[in-house]
């Protein structure tokens, strides 16, 4: 038994890390804009190799995949969607998450209303050290590195981006210093989307506008019928790791003292 003195020193502790954990979430919100996953109005140009039910579900399963395997206790997720009211993104994503309606227009005035969005929270919050982040649900490589990486970037860099394969962007992130500076907006302004050119058009515009720069590794989207083969990989790897767990638990001597232990755990 511990005694009172190494206890309380155990429990401040704690409670520190929660406040550092909870101030840093404050400072630092990852915007994910997604369509709600109906047949025919999401992932058109996969409708001919999956029609439009498969591919409204492979939307469905890649935004579960990266919601899942994003949350972590240095941010908030805000999912910004579309397509759908708040009821229906209850429905499917539960109501614990921080929800917002994507206002009209292109990819760019959306993108940047979020971002506008954010900043208003983080300065009704007082806060000088926001750092927001946006990325979309086509990314599936994208990961919790990626993320700590790109908010790290932003401790001295007013832009990040993440570059995708097919010349696009997979992430953008703007730190509140630079968020203030209204000439920020012509980042998302005269862009082809939807086209190779989206990160480079990007790139330069921040260039112009006297940003400093930081860029992650480039990735993959999946977009089109040929890059199916990277949601299969990540099935197969997914399924693989479950296998390997499953085996190891298996051959645990320990197995019903771990299984106890996780029983007490989710069903307190």
């Amino acid at each position: 038994m511990l005694e009172p003195r190494l206890f309380n020193s155990a429990l401040n502790r704690s409670l520190t890390q929660k406040e550092q954990q909870k101030q840093q979430e404050q400072h630092c919100r990852l915007l994910l804009f997604l369509r709600y996953p109906e047949p025919g109005h999401t992932k058109t140009r996969l409708i001919p190799a999956l029609g439009a039910t498969g591919a409204a579900q492979l939307q469905r399963h890649m935004a579960e995949y990266l919601i899942e395997r994003l949350q972590h206790p240095g941010w908030q997720i805000q999912v910004h969607f579309t397509g759908a009211r708040l009821a229906k993104m209850h429905d499917w994503l539960g109501p614990r998450l921080s929800y917002h309606t994507q206002v009209q227009g292109d990819l760019g005035d959306r993108i940047w209303a979020g971002f506008q969005q954010a900043f208003e929270e983080g300065r009704s919050q007082e806060s000088t050290e926001g750092r927001v982040i946006a990325i979309g649900a086509d990314c599936p490589e994208l990961s919790t590195r990626h993320i700590q990486q790109a908010f790290q970037d932003l401790m001295t860099k007013d832009v990040v981006l993440g570059p995708a394969e097919d010349g696009g962007y997979y992430l953008i992130g703007l730190r509140q210093q630079a968020g203030s500076n209204p000439s920020l907006k012509a980042l998302f302004q005269g862009i082809a989307w939807s086209t190779p050119h989206v990160f480079q058009q990007t790139r330069s515009k921040a260039q112009q506008l006297g940003l400093s720069l930081a860029q992650l590794e480039t990735l993959s989207d999946i977009d089109r019928p040929s890059d199916l083969a990277i949601w299969d990989q990540l099935k197969n790897n997914r399924l693989q790791n479950d296998q390997r767990q499953n085996n190891l638990l298996r051959n645990d001597p320990l197995k019903n003292d771990w299984q106890s232990i996780y029983s007490i755990m989710h069903n307190p």
